[in-house]
Parts: C-alpha cells; sequence; structure tokens
C-alpha cells in the first residue's frame, strides 16, 4: 500500500512560543482510515490545518497525494476535502447550490451527475431543494461532507465528525465512511468518541503534547497494549487474600466478597487455568468469574495520562 500522505520532520511553533507540534513524521496508506488521537490541545487541529494549507508549514516537509503543500500548494489543497467540526453555511442556501458552489471553488467544470451521486450517497437527494437552515444537524453534517467531496478529492479529512449527532445518527455516519473508503477515498479522522475509532480506524496515531507517541495498526495496539481482567465473585466474603495466593497477583476487593486479576491479552489460557487451580488449592470458593477486556478509550487513557 502505497503512502498518500508523507509527513517528515514537521515541527510548529507560534509567535507566542508555543511549539504545538515537535519533529512530526508520519505516512498515512492510500484507501485507509486512520484516526489521529489526542487530548485538547494536543496538537491534532494544528498538524491537519497544516497538512490542509490552512496553518503555514514553519519546519520539514508534508507532501499530498506526490505534491508539496508549500511549493504546490493548489496541486497538493486540490487531493483534498475537509469537513471541519464547526457547522458553518450560508443558512439561507440550497443543499444543491452550495454543494455546486463548492465544487466551483476548486476550478471544477460542472458536473451534475457527480453532485447527484454525492447527495444520493449521503441521503440528501429529497432535501436537495432545502434551504440548509431547514436541516437537522445530522443532515448539515452530511451536506459539509458533500461540499468536501464536490470535487472528487482522493482524501478526506473528518475532524470530529459526529459531534453534537446523536448515536443513531452516529452509527449512521459510520456506514457512509466505510463507504467513501470502500470506493478508494483515503480518510482521516479525528474525534472525542474513542469508540468511534475502535470501530472504523485501519490504524491509529495517538499524538501528546505536540508529538507524535504512537502509530499502530488497530488490531496489533489491541494486542499489544490490551489488557484483560479477570473478577472471581466469591460465595462468602474474606477478610484477606490467603498467603498461598499472595505472589499471584491477584487483588481483593474492598468488601472481600471479589478477586480481581489484570493480565495482558497475550497471555494463554493454560495460565489463568493455573490461576484458577491455585485459587481451588487455597480453598477459596467462587460461584461466578467473567473477564473484560480493555477498550481502545482505556489504551488511549494510560497513553495520554501525564506522567507522574
Amino acid at each position: 500500500m502505497s503512502s498518500v500522505i508523507s509527513i517528515r520532520n514537521v515541527s510548529k511553533t507560534y509567535a507566542s512560543g508555543h511549539r504545538a507540534l515537535n519533529n512530526i513524521n508520519l505516512d498515512i496508506q492510500r484507501g485507509e482510515i486512520f484516526a489521529l488521537l489526542g487530548p485538547n490541545g494536543a496538537g491534532k487541529t494544528t498538524l491537519i490545518s497544516m497538512i490542509c494549507g490552512l496553518v503555514n508549514l514553519d519546519e520539514g516537509e508534508i507532501v499530498v497525494g506526490g505534491h508539496d503543500i508549500k511549493k504546490e500548494f493548489r496541486a497538493a489543497r486540490s487531493q483534498i476535502g475537509l469537513v471541519p467540526q464547526e457547522l458553518t453555511a450560508e443558512a439561507f442556501e440550497k443543499v444543491w447550490n452550495t454543494v455546486i458552489y463548492s465544487r466551483g471553488l476548486f476550478g471544477k467544470r460542472a458536473n451534475p451527475a457527480h453532485i447527484e451521486k454525492i447527495l444520493k450517497d449521503l441521503s440528501l437527494w429529497e432535501r436537495r431543494d432545502s434551504r440548509l437552515l431547514t436541516l437537522s444537524g445530522g443532515m448539515k453534517r452530511r451536506v459539509l461532507i458533500a461540499k468536501a467531496l464536490s470535487h472528487e478529492p482522493p482524501i478526506l479529512f473528518l475532524d470530529e465528525p459526529t459531534a453534537g449527532v446523536d448515536v443513531t445518527l452516529r452509527k449512521g455516519m459510520w456506514d457512509i465512511v466505510r463507504k467513501l473508503r470502500d470506493t478508494g477515498v483515503t480518510i482521516i479522522l479525528t474525534t472525542h468518541y474513542i469508540e468511534e475509532a475502535e470501530e472504523m480506524a485501519d490504524r491509529i496515531g495517538v499524538i501528546r503534547q505536540g508529538e507524535l507517541i504512537l502509530v499502530e495498526e488497530k488490531a496489533r495496539l489491541m494486542r499489544s497494549l490490551g489488557k484483560k481482567e479477570l473478577t472471581l465473585q466469591l460465595s462468602q466474603p474474606i477478610q484477606e487474600l490467603p498467603a498461598t495466593l499472595a505472589n499471584t497477583g491477584l487483588k481483593l476487593s474492598s468488601d472481600g466478597r471479589r478477586l480481581m486479576y489484570a493480565y495482558r491479552t497475550q497471555e494463554n489460557d493454560q495460565h489463568i487455568a493455573d490461576l484458577l487451580h491455585q485459587v481451588h488449592q487455597a480453598k477459596v470458593v467462587y460461584t461466578d468469574l467473567h473477564t473484560r477486556q480493555s477498550s481502545l478509550e482505556d489504551i488511549f487513557v494510560d497513553l495520554v495520562q501525564e506522567p507522574q
């Protein structure tokens, strides 16, 4: 899979002296969904804005679709569709007209058939003559996507695409994003909803304090950094952990009714079987057991928490 965006040694320091990005290196592959995660102020928006040409590049190099963002700005920018977080649009304009206008901004010839296809794909065709002020928040978000796709870009940036959208519409938006990926569009996603990245992304990038601290395939990330927690519900509460279990890693809950054991996802089933055998040998009786696997959100929180 070839890179459609290449970022080399990119840093950004604002006039205030704030260093928003520090030596970022990243390749985004053609046709993938890449989720960029980070707490507020981590540098996500600055990085996206630099790739899209909205913030000046101070240090380093960014190449988009084979075009240097500084030397060939127009060619590079034409490769990108950007869906901002803010629902900014002309309230009294009609859906059809605002999408057509966005295509014209990139110097593209009129192509009504393409615009019709976009609106149908986004379930907006029946509202093509509606004024934007009459649309729901979810529909306005879809109009922003239609505008971003109007000039047929191979790369789509989605900045918090489901902010303020209810759960049902959020899942519908996920389906739209997957369909776009299936047509070959590369999608870069920033989101505060970690389950959104867990549901859709092929790869995850985590940025903290202006530094890219991790880039990994989602499945591999979940395996390598994921944890599981085994909980044993005891038949009777106990006052303290038996001495024979002191070095097993088992923890006793404050009410004495549960034993908990946290372990890495990679640990094999035999290890857990041995642990349960030790519990039996210690004459600790449990009535139920269950396991919980850490989510991407758990991993994210561990990664971005401030060092003590």
